[in-house]
Formats: structure tokens, sequence, C-alpha cells
């Protein structure tokens, strides 16, 4: 416990009394992590305090967090071991990075007596800092005499300050079994400058003058969704989406196309508009056709990174910014001036946009539509539909599956493969109140099979959907696509059955999409984890393969 200070006040009594205190300040109930000689003290005061998840991998540990944060918008934690344990953290650092989410990753680290020496000292690697630096929007050391506290306040700071991020502390061992003040007040997130009047003039401008206007909103307007409607509506605009944008404007709402916009209705729309206003996108090259589409000569951005305006596309106007306060400057000048309004049959135009795409998409996929619409039929608007990186995430659970609210929207934006299930782990741990989905393939389960374990232990209220295509579905039909042989892509699959039953999980196998509807109402009604194997193989391939949007050189 606590030690009273002589002032009164209480002094934490380690490093992990420490942690404890900084996240109660910043609201957070659930930490990530898996246990390690190098942050016995911090897991071992969350463990008593708060609620530690022991995942089964640091990488989990990560996204597991980073999900928790998107879903419940707040801060997301993860608790790891240096070297070895930290690295493997890395690449769900990476896409924390590429999804904007506020994680605080600390991570242990070998005495401070020993650091830098190279001693061999077990768990010891060279410049993890340097690691950190590299794959974390911020990154710190706690050293002798350092202010602990304050570091660890920065850092979440610092994850929390829009854009947000992940934010790395590595703590050496001895440091976090010593005693630690927290003095001071909390250090609050730094909010973005103003926009300049100067930039929403011209942009406000520019819109006034468009007759067929296109939205596109990326993941910097997810905490726009109110302003973004309006100005929509008021400009009669179709609006389409970025992946990470997804749900900022309900995807049932008429005007939204949603994430189509490499696809022929999409580039149809862009040919057609005088105007694009693109909010909080980046323009990846998967949701660009390697930046081939169509974007009108006009183009008003707004980023709160300055420095991302034109770097894809020329900007002709942009407004650097918070995405919430430049819309609604924009709409206050809609408003003064009486001016903006869209031809005659625009929006019209948009809603068919919106009409054509799904039905080619839906024809694409043949019976797997009633896959996707029996999931959609039976979750909650607010349940969270996470998605790792295969081919019914990414041909249809990426568009067609309908999103209503950005935080319920959980997909690895890096593209990395078999983060899914960890992510929606974390983030169905953040909506306890309603169920959540994970859809997964094979291939990409097998990554962190071990996460299995985590979801039988902590029994969130969370259905796993495995669809099971024998291997790595996405690369084999683009090495089908291109003629070359198959190499490296048909895998060995677990009996699902048998693994469910080894963490006694529920489970039922579907081999007809009609058997679907069934299975998840089944799965659903348990109120707790439960497994759907998808059996691709024998409701046989979509009528359209699917192959990534991507350019493979020599192909």
């Amino acid at each position: 416990m606590p030690e009273p200070s002589p002032s009164g006040g209480a002094h934490p009594a380690n490093g992990g009394d420490l942690l404890v205190a900084v996240l109660r300040e910043h609201g957070v109930e659930v930490v990530f992590g898996v246990l390690s000689v190098h942050n016995m003290p911090l897991v071992e005061a969350v463990d008593r305090e708060l609620r530690f998840v022991p995942v089964r991998h640091e990488a989990a540990a990560v996204n597991a967090a980073d999900a928790h944060a998107r879903a419940g918008g707040g801060l997301g934690v993860a608790l790891t071991s240096t070297g070895t344990g930290a690295g493997n953290a890395a690449g769900s650092l990476i896409e924390a990075q590429s999804g904007g989410a506020a994680v605080l990753h600390v991570t242990g680290q070998i005495d401070s007596r020993h650091l830098g020496l190279g001693r061999g000292v077990i768990h010891e690697t060279r410049d993890q800092a340097g690691m950190l630096r590299a794959v974390s929007k911020h990154a710190a050391t706690v050293l002798p005499g350092a202010d602990a506290g304050a570091i660890l306040r920065h850092a979440a700071a610092r994850a929390l300050s829009v854009p947000c991020g992940p934010a790395s502390v590595e703590w050496p061992i001895d440091l976090q079994y010593a005693a630690h003040p927290l003095d001071g007040p909390v250090c609050p997130p730094v909010p973005p400058p103003p926009a300049d009047p100067g930039q929403v003039a011209a942009a406000a401008h520019l819109l006034a003058a468009a007759r067929r206007p296109v939205i596109w909103a990326g993941g910097g307007a997810r905490g726009a969704r109110t302003e973004l409607r309006a100005l929509a509506e008021r400009l009669g605009a179709p609006v389409l989406t970025s992946n990470a944008g997804r749900g900022t404007i309900p995807e049932d709402h008429p005007q939204v196309v949603g994430n189509f916009a490499a696809g022929p209705a999409g580039r149809e729309l862009l040919g057609r508009a005088d105007l694009l206003l693109s909010v909080g996108t980046h323009f990846r090259s998967n949701e660009t056709a390697d930046h081939t589409i169509p974007v009108p000569s006009r183009h008003v951005q707004i980023d709160v990174d300055g420095r991302a305006i034109g770097r894809v596309f020329p900007a002709t106007a942009g407004v650097a910014g918070d995405a919430a306060e430049v819309l609604a400057a924009l709409l206050d000048s809609l408003d003064r001036t009486g001016e903006a309004a869209a031809d005659s049959g625009w929006r019209d135009a948009g809603i068919d946009a919106r009409r054509r795409a799904r039905a080619g998409l839906r024809a694409a996929i043949g019976p797997y539509a009633v896959i996707c619409d029996a999931i959609r039929a039976r979750l909650d608007r607010r349940s969270v539909v996470a998605r790792d990186v295969t081919i019914p995430s990414s041909q249809w659970g990426n568009r067609l599956l309908e999103i209503y609210d950005p935080a319920t929207n959980v997909f690895p934006l890096g593209g990395g493969i078999g983060q899914g299930l960890a992510m929606g782990i974390g983030a169905a741990l953040a909506t306890p109140d309603v169920p959540a989905l994970i859809i997964a393939g094979d291939g990409g389960l097998a990554v962190h099979l071990g996460e299995l374990g985590t979801l039988a232990q902590e029994r969130p209220w969370a259905v796993l959907v495995v669809f099971n295509d024998g291997g790595y579905g996405v690369l084999r039909n683009m090495q089908d696509a291109g003629g070359a042989p198959r190499s490296g892509v048909d895998l060995v699959a677990p009996d699902f059955a048998a693994l469910a039953a080894a963490y006694d999980l529920p489970f039922r196998r579907v081999t007809r999409a009609a058997e679907f509807p069934a299975a998840l109402d089944e799965s659903l009604a348990g109120g707790g984890p439960a497994v759907v194997e998808v059996d691709v193989r024998a409701i046989g391939p979509a009528p359209v393969p699917f192959t990534p949007p991507v350019t493979a050189p020599g192909r």
C-alpha cells in the first residue's frame, strides 16, 4: 500500500503503485500484458488494483490495448518485458500508429547500472530506446533520479494528443522497485492549434462555388461526426470514406457511398465532381488504386497535420486544424452567406452510386452476402465488428457490412495479418454491454492462435467467426490471377472443433451459407465467447475472386 508522506498525502510504495495512480488519473480500468521478471512490480500492482488481462504474446497486448482505446475512446495500456518482449510489440505499435490509437506502452528494462554496457544481461538488447522511437509516436526512458510520474503522465498526454498514437516508456527493473513520489498536476493532452482564418475563408469560397461536391472522410473525421453530417446534408454531397473513416456518418445514411472510392461507382462519381472536400484522410494506396483514382482539380483538404495537405493529391486550399472546428467554421460561413447549392440531381447521383456499388459487390460475393446480412441483422448498432486481414474482411467486411459508429469499426489499417483476434478481445472488453464479432481467416488466426486462451480465460461476449480456406486466400488469389504457381499459400489448419473443445469454447461449423444465421443466433445467445467455423471450401469461392487493389511489380 502507498506510504503516508510527511505532508499527509501518500507516496506510491513502488513503480507499480505509481503506474496504477497515473492510470487511474486517466480513467484506465483494464491493462493488457505479459508478465516477466522485468515488469513484475508493474503487473502485480495492476493485477491487484485494476483488471490485468494476461495475453499470450506481447504483440497481442498492444493490439488489444489499441482496439480497447479505439472502441472505448480512452487510453489503451499494454505492459511488456524488455528485449525480445519489447521487440515482439514493435509490429503492433506500428499498427497503433497507422490507426491513430492512444496507447501507453510500458516496457521493462534491465537494471539501470547495466544500461548500454553490453554485458549480456538477460533480456538485454542494443538500443531498445531507439527501436521504440522508430515505432512509437513518443518514447522515453526512466533513468535514475528522473521523475517517473512526470514521464508517465507526459507519455499518456502525448498518446492522447491529436493525432493520437502510441507512446512507449522503458523502465529499468531496479527503478520499478523504488518508491516514487507523484507530485504536481496531471499533464493534459495538447490541443491542436486553431485553424488559420484565411485558410478557412479560402476553403469556404471554393465550397460555395461548387455545384457537384464530393466529401471524402478519413479517420481524422471521427471526432467531427455531427459537423460532417451537417455539412454533407447542407451541400447535398455524396460521402466517400476511407476504411478508417467508416461510420463517421452512419452507413445507412442515403448520402454515404462509403469505402468504394476505387470501384467503378466511386471513380465515376469522382470523375463527375467539380470539387473534392477531404477530411482527415491520407489517401492510402490500397484505397486509391495506388493513387490513380480521378480527383477533381479543385480540392479542399482538412487535416490536423499540416504536413499531410497536398502530400498525395494537390490541394487547391488546405486547412490545418481540428476537423470539428474547421467544419463548424465552414458551415457557419455558408449559412451566413446563404451560398452553396448543388446542382439539381447531384444528391440523387450520389444515392445511385451508393446503390450500384453495393449491388455490384453483392453479386461479386454470391452466397457470402447471406453471411454479411446475417451479421448486420443480428448485431446491435453499437457492437464492435473487429476484422482481421482476410478475404471476407477485405472484400465485403470493409465495405458492404454497414458500420454506424466509428468506434465499432476495428481493423488493422496497416494491413498486417493476424492482429484481429487480439484486437477483437480488447474491443469487446471495452464494450461489455453488447456482443462483439471477430472475423478472421485460418491463416491469420494461426499467427496468434494462443489468444484463444485469452478469449477463453477472459470470456468477453464475443463471437469469433473463422473463415477456413486452408491458407492465405488473398495471396493465393493474387498468385492465381498473375498466372504464377502457388507458393507458400496452402497451409494445414487445425481441427477447430477440437481446438475450441480444448478451451471449453462453444463451437459451431457451417458448410452452407444458409446455415450461418442459426449458428450465429446460437452463438450470440450464450452471452460469452464462442467460435463459428465457416468452411469456405465446402461453400465454394465467391463468384468474383478477391485480389487486393495494390500493384505487384512484374505481375
